[in-house]
């Protein structure tokens, strides 16, 4: 127990920093980019104001709103005692509302397309790859392949593609946005049916681009293991080979678990280009709107939240494979 005390507590701690790391640069790099958002609000507020004094005055008082009048050490301090309060500022685009309002009521729709999608475009792709490692014929050579060009189309292309298809050229499905313009959110059924609809080409344009990556990974390390020692002498001592594909398929999905939990971790990053293209109503298109508009505290809190869940989510595949592998395990009994 010790040994894992000590290999838990030297992960821990290199995570801890590379967040602290993290938190400093995700305060600098937005603040770093050249303009001046605060310019922008005030222009807005003072249109068809004459008076050069009053016009000032308006700057320097969004100036102290927003703190920044301070210097960057002095900003920096103030961003991280308000972190630990869970306060995450006040948006720059949408003043007055909160960067925790924004980001919750965009984080649930990120979630709810990137999560599903995620989860079958990986367990599509790991059965394809075991499939056609195992079985061979007609997956190998021809379905594999197929599945391994679309997941080569850029996640931007696959999007347009299912885009013009079913929505512009068939008309299957809506073009943009999350549910009807048209309609009021709330829990009757002509709501749900609009989401669901909106929801299909989004989903499956994630799906699709995910499923080829995971099944060459799969199917690499299928090949590896069923051409291993142990399956050679497993079958020379006659075991039956249905168990032998068991420990094969087991053993082989250890990298593929790393890799769903670091999908899972990078979730919100990789719903930008699907929202954008959609126009869905999630995370990843909230963070451009912020990019565009120089919206440094929702920018911050974006990649604050994907920073956290990338850390979280290698952490948890680290203490994961600290329990299950047993070379750490043998390791740490010595």
């Amino acid at each position: 127990m010790k040994g894992y005390a000590k290999y838990f507590s030297s992960k821990i701690a290199w995570y801890l920093l590379t967040l602290v790391i993290a938190v400093i640069l995700n305060f600098l790099l937005p603040r770093l980019t050249p303009g001046n958002p605060v310019a922008t609000i005030a222009s807005k507020a003072v249109t068809g104001m004459t008076d050069a004094n009053a016009i000032q005055k308006v700057y320097e008082d969004y100036s102290r709103m927003f703190g920044l009048d301070r210097s960057l050490p002095e900003q920096f301090i103030i961003y991280i005692a308000n972190l630990f309060k869970g306060d995450m500022g006040i948006s720059f685009a949408y003043f007055p509302r909160e960067v925790s309002d924004l980001i919750g009521s965009a984080i649930g729709w990120t979630v709810a397309l990137q999560l599903p999608a995620i989860l079958v475009g990986w367990f599509l792709g790991n059965l394809l790859g075991a499939v056609a490692a195992y079985i061979k014929g007609s997956f190998d050579k021809v379905i594999f392949p197929i599945f391994l060009f679309i997941s080569n189309v850029p996640a931007f292309g696959m999007a347009i593609i299912l885009l013009f298809i079913f929505g512009i050229y068939l008309n299957w499905f809506p073009t943009s946005g999350g549910y009807g313009f048209d309609l009021i959110p709330s829990m009757n059924f002509n709501f749900i049916l609009s989401v669901i609809r909106h929801y299909q080409m989004p989903f499956w344009s994630i799906v699709l681009i995910t499923i080829g990556g995971q099944a060459i990974g799969m199917r690499s390390m299928s090949i590896y293991e069923l051409n291993a020692d142990y399956v050679k002498y497993s079958r020379f001592l006659g075991i039956k080979d249905k168990v032998i594909v068991k420990y094969v398929f087991r053993n082989a999905m250890l990298p593929q678990i790393t890799g769903l939990a670091l999908s899972l971790g990078t979730m919100v990053g990789g719903a930008l280009v699907a929202e954008m293209i959609f126009s869905y109503p999630g995370l990843g298109t909230r963070m451009l709107n912020a990019v565009t508009g120089q919206d440094y505290p929702v920018i911050s809190g974006c990649t604050l939240i994907i920073t956290v869940g990338v850390l979280l989510a290698n952490l948890v595949v680290e203490i994961l494979y600290g329990l299950i592998d047993p070379r750490i395990k043998a390791a740490q009994q010595e």
